[in-house]
C-alpha cells in the first residue's frame, strides 16, 4: 500500500507541472499584479522530500522550486473489504530564494496563490481510488540564509481520501 502514496504524490506533481498547471497560473497572476515572477518549469517540480541544505549540496538547485511528497498515510479501514480506506497526506513545499528580504515574502505569496488555484481546479476524483476534497493547510516558515542569500519555504498540506481493493 505504500505505492499508493507515490501515486498520490505523482498525481499532484502532474497537476502542477501540466500545461494548465502552476506556470500558467503564475503568468496570469504576474499579468494581474504587474509583478514579474520567474515561472516554475516542470523540472523544478521534484517528487522528493529533501531538506534545503541537502538539495543545495547535492547539485545545482534552481529557485523557485516545489518539492512534492507524501509524509503520512493513515489506513482507517472505513470501508469493509478494502485493503486501504483512509487518508494520504501529500505536501507541496514551495521554496523561494531572493537577494532582498522585501521581495521574498511577496513572491512566496504569489507562488502560493498560483498553487492553491491549481488545487481548486483539481478538486474531485483523481482516479486510482483517490479523491481530493479541495481542503488544504498552509505552513509558512521563517526566512533562512541559503539559495541567493535568503530562502523561505511554505508547505501546502492536502489530505487525499483513498479507497482501494
Amino acid at each position: 500500500m505504500a505505492r499508493l502514496g507515490s501515486v498520490a504524490r505523482d498525481k499532484l506533481a502532474g497537476f502542477l507541472s501540466g500545461t494548465a498547471g502552476i506556470s500558467h497560473e503564475i503568468a496570469a497572476l504576474s499579468a494581474d499584479t504587474g509583478i514579474s515572477l520567474q515561472p516554475i518549469e516542470p523540472e523544478q517540480i521534484v517528487g522528493q522530500n529533501v531538506a534545503i541544505e541537502t538539495a543545495e549540496r547535492s547539485g545545482k538547485v534552481k529557485y523557485p522550486m516545489i518539492h512534492v511528497y507524501t509524509d503520512r498515510m493513515e489506513n482507517r479501514l472505513r470501508e469493509k473489504f478494502k485493503s486501504f480506506s483512509g487518508t494520504i497526506r501529500v505536501v507541496a513545499e514551495v521554496r523561494v530564494s531572493h537577494e532582498h528580504l522585501t521581495n521574498l515574502e511577496r513572491d512566496l505569496q504569489i507562488y502560493l496563490e498560483a498553487l492553491t488555484s491549481v488545487l481548486a481546479r483539481t478538486r474531485g476524483d483523481w482516479g486510482s481510488g483517490l479523491y481530493f476534497s479541495g481542503a488544504y493547510e498552509i505552513h509558512i516558515s521563517g526566512v533562512k540564509s541559503g539559495g541567493r542569500n535568503f530562502v523561505q519555504v511554505a508547505k501546502v498540506i492536502c489530505d487525499i481520501d483513498a479507497s482501494v481493493q
